[in-house]
């Protein structure tokens, strides 16, 4: 089981595509630096002096041609997490050249090959399941063993394919954004 560190680690390996699949309604993360309190608070932004920082790191993968792909699974009505997620990470991640997208199960059918457990993918080989406990919090993650990561590459083919940019979800529902200005 890799922790935080070993993860990272793996996940800077990715010379060309880096995917992401996401499942959980939250996630209770350290690297957050309190913005999701902040957010619940009614606080105006993030933490830039946090954030910034990772928007750079963002723009440099970009820049060097990285492609850095997210999907997250997600059931609407959203609860106060998946709106800070949106709001606060995935609106600025976007912006800095990350390509998300949100695979709305009230929306959209489940694809038969996708797995609801979160993983990622390094350069279409390197697979990570993602390990968490039942509150959100990180326990660790494993590799997956190159016979085994079928599953894993069909989901991540299947969830790409099925989910919509996140910038179009987003537009559609002014319901979850803080400001809730109808366009």
């Amino acid at each position: 089981m890799m922790g935080a560190a070993e993860l990272g680690a793996f996940v800077r390996q990715a010379e060309h595509d880096l995917f992401r699949l996401e499942c959980l309604d939250q996630y209770q993360v350290e690297s957050d630096g309190g913005d999701y309190a902040r957010y619940v608070a009614g606080e105006p932004g993030p933490d830039m002096t946090r954030m910034g920082p990772w928007l750079d790191r963002l723009r440099d993968e970009t820049g060097r041609g990285l492609r850095r792909r997210r999907v997250h699974v997600l059931r609407s009505p959203v609860g106060d997490y998946l709106r800070f997620e949106c709001e606060w990470a995935y609106a600025l991640n976007a912006q800095a050249g990350e390509e998300i997208r949100i695979l709305d199960l009230a929306e959209r059918p489940l694809p038969t090959a996708l797995t609801l457990e979160d993983f990622w993918v390094i350069d279409g080989q390197g697979v990570a399941l993602m390990h968490y406990a039942s509150d959100g919090e990180f326990v660790g993650a494993s590799l997956v063993p190159e016979p085994e990561r079928f599953q894993q590459l069909a989901a991540q083919e299947a969830a790409w394919a099925g989910a919509e940019p996140f910038e179009t979800w987003w537009a559609r529902h002014r319901e979850y954004h803080r400001d809730r200005k109808v366009a």
